[in-house]
């Protein structure tokens, strides 16, 4: 009896919440249309564009699901607005909350960018921080081309250079007696050394103290060209001295004002002049552009590469870069024949080859069959199997401090067996078929199991080589000494002709226009594929999923947001999957 009460009692919560819930989304449903009804009849004749970076972006704007009834800022979106603003003459500046962590540094870098174009079209930057709390260069970077940085008193900048940290499981795996049977090509494929060594071996710390290095050198080079530092020397023995006082980050110049985040609001709707309002960059909707004007298409690609399609659950938000849909939105944008190019936005660190060589070959399939070019905008990371869908595209763009390269493979599993046996428990397998049949057995490889995985990486390493080599126009000797696993930021890999050049977003849909043919003062629309669910769609998936779903998403979601529990799963999946893969695991200060 108990049991049963417990059992309706527990139904009806969840009814209860997912009522709730419901409430909640039809809200947003209905303010949506309503907003999208009145078009721009209710947007203000002046406005100031207000980006809070301490929220949390996305790179790509949400297609499905629930995110689709709420107005959520996507970065590559922003950087969108940011364009159409420049232009916009409603638009009178920007105010921005800093981030006080970190937002990346190749966001950074585009942002940056994004600011100064802004600016030269003559609208106002004021940005407010709170302080910066060992979080590596990009939080005040992001903010650096401001024409005002207004910082909280009492709040200290804390900008003292930039640092790695791994987590080396040898010696746990050691007294657990697990062993990290894990082939990897080659010595800079890093990935694996957090199951293999205890320390940073040679290669894996050259690589990244050179990353690390050219990441500083060009975040002191721009904060000190927007500063207005004598030189970039000066900048660093200051930022470098350790935490800095508001009244040192004044005097110096970092900071314009001492003063509180209201107050620096104030300043900006003064400046913006009568009437302006605040419109949150995710609310902003520029004027249409001509709607029969040629489109460049934006296909994004986030996370982990992983084989299959988009999550069924329509509560989920975790970026996932599957095969399925990044394939066949690539194909849906080849196929449109309004789009007269692509640009593929990849943000990812790698992840399955099968599933990389599944997009890569959509790649091919979009330039070859409809003969539209395509051109690679890497975000933060494009590196590993990140490289590989990107590496036949017609042109490749990334960002000075873009984390790329990465050209390598690795795969294996734990062996746990003998840790079993130390606690009472006896693994034994019994196979048919050839010895490879228990390869994946909890125990360790033999020797010949060992040779037969090093020979189906190595073919896989070698298909690698081959794909850039051809799509690099680089010969393939070449390619192998640039390979072997090694991580490049983008401005080496520009220097190195892994890429074609430095540039972000909007570089790359101004290249885009070039390949296509297109006029550089003709009208064209850039729009996202795949395109968004309608209304009508989202609420279909949204109310097919249970309250049992919505309940059991409600619980467990702070706790897999952690970043930590995050990387172990995924570290996890990716072991027990038994793929073969192009993954980097670089942990670097935002």
């Amino acid at each position: 009896m108990k049991t049963f009460f417990a059992s309706v009692l527990g139904g009806f919560v969840a009814l209860i919440l997912f009522l709730i819930l419901s409430f909640f989304i039809i809200a947003g449903v209905i303010g949506s249309i309503a907003s999208s009804a009145s078009g721009d009849s209710k947007a203000p004749d002046a406005m100031v564009l207000q980006i809070d970076l301490r929220d949390s972006m996305s790179d790509q704007p949400t297609s499905a699901g629930i995110g689709v009834f709420f107005e959520s800022p996507a970065f590559a979106d922003a950087l969108l607005k940011l364009d159409a603003a420049a232009t916009d003459p409603r638009v009178k500046g920007v105010f921005i909350r800093s981030s006080d962590f970190g937002i990346g540094n190749s966001r950074a870098e585009e942002l940056r960018q994004a600011l100064k174009k802004l600016q030269s079209s003559g609208k106002f930057v004021i940005a407010h921080t709170q302080g910066f709390l060992m979080a590596g260069p990009s939080a005040f970077r992001s903010i650096s081309a401001a024409d005002e940085i207004w910082l909280q008193p009492g709040s200290d900048i804390i900008l003292p250079g930039m640092s790695s940290e791994t987590l080396f499981m040898k010696d746990l795996f050691d007294d657990l007696k697990i062993s990290a049977e894990i082939e990897q090509f080659y010595e800079y494929k890093n990935a694996p050394n957090s199951y293999k060594q205890s320390d940073y071996t040679e290669p894996h710390r050259e690589a990244m103290t050179e990353l690390l290095s050219d990441i500083w050198s060009a975040s002191l080079a721009d904060i000190a060209e927007d500063r207005q530092f004598s030189s970039e020397s000066s900048l660093r023995t200051l930022l470098e001295s350790g935490p800095i006082s508001p009244e040192t980050a004044l005097s110096s110049g970092l900071v314009s004002q001492l003063s509180w985040p209201e107050e620096a609001q104030d300043a900006a709707i003064e400046r913006a002049g009568e009437g302006a309002e605040f419109v949150k960059i995710a609310a902003y909707k520029p004027k249409q552009s001509n709607t029969s004007a040629p489109i460049i298409a934006i296909v994004g690609g986030e996370g982990g590469i992983v084989t299959g399609g988009a999550s069924n659950n329509p509560f989920a938000s975790d970026s996932m870069f599957t095969s399925d849909t990044v394939s066949a939105a690539l194909l849906e944008a080849g196929e449109d024949e309004n789009v007269k190019a692509i640009v593929f936005r990849v943000d990812s660190g790698g992840g399955s080859a099968i599933a990389s060589d599944q997009i890569w070959r959509a790649v091919q399939r979009v330039r070859e069959e409809h003969n539209k070019p395509v051109i690679v905008s890497m975000g933060t990371v494009a590196a590993s199997g990140g490289f590989y869908v990107a590496a036949g595209a017609d042109a490749i763009l990334a960002n000075r401090t873009t984390i790329t390269g990465s050209i390598g493979v690795y795969g294996g599993k734990w062996a746990v067996a003998d840790g079993l046996r130390e606690i009472g428990i006896n693994p034994s397998i019994l196979t048919v078929g050839g010895e490879f049949a228990s390869a994946f057995s909890l125990d360790s490889f033999t020797d010949a199991q060992r040779e037969k995985l090093h020979e189906s990486l190595e073919r896989t390493y070698d298909r690698f080589m081959g794909i850039v080599a051809d799509g690099r126009n680089m010969d393939e000797s070449r390619v192998r000494e640039l390979a072997r696993g090694r991580v490049w930021s983008g401005e080496d890999a520009a220097e190195l002709g892994l890429i074609d050049g430095v540039g972000g977003l909007i570089d790359a849909i101004e290249l885009a226009r070039e390949y296509a043919g297109l006029d550089e003062n003709a009208a064209i629309r850039a729009q996202f594929y795949p395109k968004p669910q309608s209304v009508e769609e989202a609420i279909a998936e949204l109310f097919g999923a249970s309250a049992e779903t919505a309940e059991a998403t409600a619980r467990l979601n702070a706790l897999l947001k952690n970043e930590r529990i995050q990387a172990l799963i995924a570290e996890t999946q990716t072991i027990n999957s038994k793929e073969i893969q192009m993954r980097s695991t670089v942990s670097v200060q935002p």
